[in-house]
């Protein structure tokens, strides 16, 4: 019976150890099971399960680890400081209004030209008018580029009312030459400029200014850019002096201190296709007046003759050419005049611009040009100042040069 008993205890002492060793090793490998993969997560359709691993490193590098920082932030535009500054502290001038211009510059006109009027008043006034008073008053008319034919009128009209009213009296001579002045210089005459724009054509009015280099003529473009603007007016500039370097370089400068834009082109390029770009950026842009600079080359009469006729050709396939404007320095006296006759034979001048007006006292021009080419002085400077250019009135003209 021991016996038995001992081999029970034996038995159970056996089962035991094989228990323990046993147990611990299915424990071991239920502990290294993965967990259940989340759906959409750890899992992914059609991998096996030996590529979870993989995506739980996956999962891990986006979820825990954190990417570092850039070392410099994204590379800025650089900007000019200067050229930003310059635009803002350079605004877009407003013109002074055309009306009255030459009424507040008749002082100025008035002083250069004292010799003409007061030679003249003072001649008029002398107790005895006889011949040799009558030549001076020739001889002075004369200097002043009046021209023989219009000097021997107003000499002859002088005479006349002179012998019926007499002229003794100062106040008197001055009221008689001045009506005769105004009279002569012909207030009559249209001196309106063409600018308005052509609505039923939907075309901006077109403006060529011609007239030799030296004279002011591409001052007087953007002069004139600024009359227009102080009258409201949409304008646009063509630099088709294309021979010379400097001529695109100024007009554009005039232009942006009214904020009017330029078109230009290649230097030395063709003139009449920078005119016609642009009569039709013009017009695209619903501009009211395209103001078109020419070259002033006078080396040969044909040589301006086939440019400008190309010029105006060209423009003119958007439509007719509005104003002719002929650009004339008042100090060269007769070469101005030998210049009028050579552009009036080879466009149509419709008037006249006369600069350097108040730097001469021979404002006798007005009437010689105008006789000449048949057509009025519709604009004249009268000095160097950016607004300095005035439409022309015959009455505030005569009473400025007799002071």
């Amino acid at each position: 019976m021991e016996y038995v008993l001992i081999g029970l205890v034996v038995a159970v002492l056996l089962i035991g150890a094989v228990l323990a060793l046993v147990v611990p090793r299915r424990r071991g490998r239920v502990e290294q099971r993965p967990e259940s993969p989340r759906p959409g997560v750890d899992y992914a359709p059609g991998v096996g399960d030996d590529a979870t691993p993989a995506v739980d490193e996956q999962r891990r590098t986006v979820s825990d680890v954190t990417l570092p920082e850039p070392d410099t932030a994204p590379a800025e535009p650089e900007v000019d400081e200067a050229a930003v500054e310059e635009i803002v502290s350079t605004p877009v001038e407003r013109p002074e209004p055309a009306a009255g211009r030459l009424t507040r510059l008749r002082a100025r006109l008035a002083q250069s030209q004292s010799t003409l009027g007061r030679g003249l008043l003072g001649l008029l006034s002398r107790e005895r008018l006889d011949e040799d008073t009558w030549e001076e008053i020739e001889d002075t008319l004369l200097t002043a580029d009046l021209g023989v034919t219009p000097t021997q009128e107003l000499v002859e009209r002088l005479r006349t009312r002179s012998r019926v009213e007499g002229l003794t009296e100062s106040g008197q001579a001055r009221s008689v030459l001045r009506e005769e002045l105004v009279a002569l210089v012909d207030p009559s005459l249209d001196r309106t400029l063409k600018t308005d724009r052509h609505v039923a054509e939907n075309r901006p009015a077109v403006v060529l200014v011609v007239g030799v280099n030296g004279t002011g003529k591409t001052t007087t473009v953007g002069k004139l850019a600024r009359v227009l603007v102080a009258e409201d007016r949409d304008v646009l500039l063509a630099a088709a002096d294309t021979f010379r370097a400097a001529a695109a370089d100024q007009l554009t400068t005039w232009g942006d201190r009214v904020g009017v834009p330029t078109v230009r082109g290649p230097e030395g390029g063709d003139p009449g296709s920078v005119a016609f770009d642009a009569v039709k950026a013009g017009t695209d842009q619903e501009a009211d007046v395209v103001l078109v600079d020419t070259a002033g080359r006078l080396q040969t009469k044909v040589g301006l003759m086939d440019e400008l006729g190309k010029i105006k050709r060209v423009v003119e396939k958007h439509g007719p050419v509005d104003e002719v404007l002929l650009v004339i320095d008042a100090t060269t006296g007769q070469n101005g005049m030998m210049q009028a006759r050579v552009f009036s034979e080879v466009v149509d001048v419709t008037g006249v611009v006369l600069t350097k007006l108040d730097g001469t006292a021979k404002g006798g021009i007005v009437v010689a040009v105008q006789r000449e080419l048949g057509v009025p002085v519709k604009l004249v400077g009268l000095g160097e100042g950016a607004d300095d250019l005035a439409p022309f009135d015959p009455e505030e003209f005569v009473d400025g040069l007799l002071g």
